[in-house]
C-alpha cells in the first residue's frame, strides 16, 4: 500500500463538480460572467470580508493589491524568506523590492522584531505569509505596522478560513491574497486567485487594473493586467466552498491524530499557535531529512520539501541584493512534509505516523 502525498480527483464533491461544468457549458459564458460574481460574494462571506475580487492567480492578487495601493518602484516591501517564491515575485511584478526578515524559529513565519528591524525610509507594506496553514504573529505585526505607517497585505495563499486570535487572515491588514491552485484547501481544476478586503475603492480598482485598467469596453484608464477567474473554475470553487469547512476539519482532525502519535519522535514538530491553524501541510524538522523520507518511501509513504531553498537564495532574487536569513536556512535544510489532505483515511494516517515514529526508534 502507498500511501499518496496528495489526492487531487474530486471525491465528495465529484457529483457537484461535473454539475459546475456541464452548467458553465450550457451558459457558453466563460470569462467574467455570473459564477465569478456569484463566487466572489461567496467568498467574501466564507473570509467574513466585504469585498472578494477574483483574479488568475494568487500570485496576481499579490501584485494587484500591491499596485492597487501605488506601491512600485523605489518602494520595499518586507517579507518573508520562507514561502514558494511566487510571495516575492509578486513583489517584483509590481516593480517593488522584496525585503526578507528573517523567521521565527517556533511558527516558522516572519519574525516581528526581523521585521522592524527591517524598516527603511522606502518601506511601504509588510508582506506576512500565514504559512502551512498556520497565521503569522498578526497582533506583533500590526504594532510593527501602525508604528512605521506600513499597509499589511497578506499572503494567505496557503490559509483558507485560518484564524488569528479568533480573527480571519485576510481581513487584518488592508487586503488578502489567496490562491486557487489545485493543491491549495480550496482548490480549482486550474489556476485561480481572489483578493479579499473591506475597503470598496481598492475592490475597485483591483476589478479594473485585473481587466487591462478598462472602465468600459476598450476604454483603459491605466495599464492594468490581463488576470481574470474564469466561469469554469468560478463555478468549480463555488461547487467546493461549501465543503471547505468540513474539510478543514478533517485535516485538524488528522493533524491531532500525527500529533498525539509523533510527541515522542526524535524530529521536531511545529508548536500549534492558535486553534485557527488550517494544516494546509503538516511539516516536521529534522537534520535527517533525507534518512527520514528514505525510511517512509520504504514504508511506503510519499512525502514532499516545502520548501529547500530559501527565497533570498533563489537565483531569481540576486539582484535584489536580499539579506540572508539564517533561522530560514537551516529550517529549509530540516523541513519534510508528511501527507495531509481531507480524503486521507484514519488507517492511512495511523500508518503514516506509525511510520514515521518507527524512525524515530531508530535514532533516537
Amino acid at each position: 500500500m502507498t500511501i499518496r502525498f496528495n489526492a487531487l480527483v474530486p471525491g465528495d464533491d465529484g457529483a457537484a463538480v461535473r454539475a459546475a461544468i456541464e452548467r458553465v457549458i450550457a451558459s457558453g459564458w466563460f470569462v467574467l460572467g455570473p459564477e465569478v460574481e456569484a463566487f466572489e460574494a461567496e467568498f467574501a462571506e466564507a473570509c467574513a470580508a466585504k469585498y472578494s475580487v477574483g483574479v488568475g492567480t494568487g500570485t496576481d492578487a499579490i501584485t494587484l493589491i500591491l499596485r492597487a495601493l501605488d506601491i512600485g518602484p523605489g518602494d520595499e516591501v518586507i517579507t518573508s524568506p520562507l514561502s514558494a517564491a511566487y510571495s516575492a515575485l509578486a513583489i517584483m511584478l509590481a516593480g517593488a523590492r522584496p525585503v526578507f526578515a528573517d523567521i521565527d524559529a517556533e511558527r516558522l513565519t516572519v519574525d516581528p522584531e526581523a521585521v522592524a528591524a527591517a524598516v527603511t525610509s522606502r518601506t511601504r507594506a509588510i508582506l506576512p505569509v500565514h504559512l502551512y496553514g498556520q497565521a503569522a504573529d498578526m497582533p506583533a505585526l500590526e504594532r510593527v505596522a501602525a508604528r512605521h505607517h506600513l499597509a499589511i497585505v497578506e499572503d494567505a495563499c496557503q490559509a483558507h478560513l485560518a484564524m488569528s486570535m479568533g480573527r480571519p487572515v485576510g481581513t487584518m491588514g488592508i487586503a488578502g491574497a489567496f490562491s486557487f491552485y489545485p493543491t491549495k484547501n480550496l482548490g480549482a481544476l486550474g489556476d485561480g486567485g481572489a483578493v479579499v478586503t473591506r475597503d470598496a475603492s481598492l475592490a475597485e480598482r483591483i476589478k479594473r487594473l485585473r481587466n487591462g485598467g478598462q472602465t468600459s469596453r476598450y476604454q483603459h484608464l491605466e495599464a492594468g493586467a490581463n488576470s481574470r477567474l474564469d466561469e469554469m473554475q468560478a463555478a468549480i470553487l463555488r461547487a467546493r466552498l461549501p465543503l471547505l469547512p468540513q474539510w478543514t476539519a478533517r485535516r485538524r482532525t488528522i493533524a491531532r491524530q500525527y500529533r498525539e502519535r509523533l510527541v515522542n519522535a526524535a524530529f521536531s514538530v511545529p508548536h500549534e499557535f492558535d486553534p485557527g491553524h488550517v494544516y494546509h501541510l503538516f511539516p516536521v524538522l529534522t537534520p535527517a531529512r533525507t534518512a527520514l523520507q528514505t525510511h517512509l518511501a520504504a514504508a511506503g509513504v510519499e512525502t514532499l520539501i516545502h520548501y529547500p531553498v530559501p527565497i533570498p537564495r533563489q537565483p531569481a532574487l540576486t539582484a535584489m541584493q536580499p539579506a540572508q536569513c539564517p533561522v530560514a536556512d537551516r529550517i529549509c535544510a530540516e523541513v519534510v512534509s508528511l501527507p495531509m489532505y481531507p480524503s486521507l483515511s484514519d488507517e492511512a494516517a495511523a500508518m503514516v505516523a506509525d511510520a514515521a515514529a518507527a524512525f524515530s526508534d531508530k535514532t533516537s
